[in-house]
């Protein structure tokens, strides 16, 4: 039986590789997708959009239209549309896939109650290369401890709206938990002017924003002599869709709780919800 998914932002520079995605898997298949209720492309064929040739399966201005017809939502948005998509999905008990980035704590506070409902999976990068990164970050912390500096570097597009990116954020919270540290204690967000020596606990972010990058990440762990870096570099936004795809695969029929990537790639055990 086929997983019937839905997706966010069908005509996104996203929604359209979820599209695409979409019609490769097997056991999973696109059954609604959504636009902004003013969008002109409404009642247009979301494969059409996606260069995928027709498909049947015709954009919507309102999950509540849909909703009936999926089992999953995939959703690649804006914290304020998500949490308005996360609510309907509770009341309707469907599952959902989240990679939008940029939740405040009392945002996220609503994802986690949601959580106790519905299975929801919510992740940063849905990359299976950035996933394999988070497990590697977590070693080198661990080996390289208190003796190296600590830094953060990204690049993305410059339509992103949010910065530094959930993927790095995720990343220095993989680190800072690594070496006992509390990340929100921690984090450095940029320097200018007179700084001063650099204090060794501290984890630094730099971000950059230009042209159409996709999604660059590194992690340097420098000492005197030596410094290990860990970096992960996005090409496409297919390796995001697929691993979203995965995750809805994954999560359908799944018991309440917030899962994220590490669970869907069995790098967590399944006890450890």
């Amino acid at each position: 039986m086929n997983v019937r998914v839905g997706i966010t932002g069908a005509a996104g520079r996203m929604g359209r590789i979820l599209v695409e995605a979409l019609s490769a898997a097997q056991g999973i298949k696109l059954a609604a997708a959504l636009e902004r209720p003013d969008s002109s492309l409404i009642g247009a064929d979301a494969g059409e959009l996606a260069g995928q040739g027709k498909n049947g399966v015709i954009v919507a201005g309102s999950l509540a239209e849909v909703i009936a017809d999926i089992d999953v939502l995939i959703d690649f948005s804006v914290p304020e549309a998500t949490l308005e998509n996360i609510a309907l999905c509770v009341e309707h008990n469907k599952a959902i896939v989240i990679g939008t980035t940029g939740f405040n704590p009392k945002q996220q506070g609503r994802i986690d109650a949601a959580a106790k409902r519905v299975p929801v999976c919510k992740a940063s990068n849905f990359s299976t290369g950035v996933n394999l990164c988070f497990k590697l970050l977590d070693m080198a912390a661990r080996v390289l401890g208190d003796d190296v500096d600590i830094e953060i570097i990204e690049a993305h597009h410059r339509h992103k709206i949010d910065a530094p990116s959930g993927t790095a954020l995720s990343m220095g919270g993989v680190v800072a938990n690594a070496l006992g540290r509390d990340l929100a204690e921690v984090a450095v967000y940029g320097r200018e002017g007179q700084t001063g020596a650099r204090d060794r606990d501290t984890i630094g972010f730099a971000t950059v924003r230009a042209g159409d990058i996709v999604g660059d990440h590194t992690v340097m762990f420098a000492a005197d002599g030596e410094r290990v870096e860990i970096t992960h570099k996005a090409s496409s936004r297919m390796s995001f869709a697929r691993g979203a795809v995965r995750a809805a695969a994954w999560i359908a029929g799944r018991e309440p709780a917030l899962y994220d990537m590490q669970d869907v790639l069995g790098f967590r055990g399944e006890d450890s919800k």
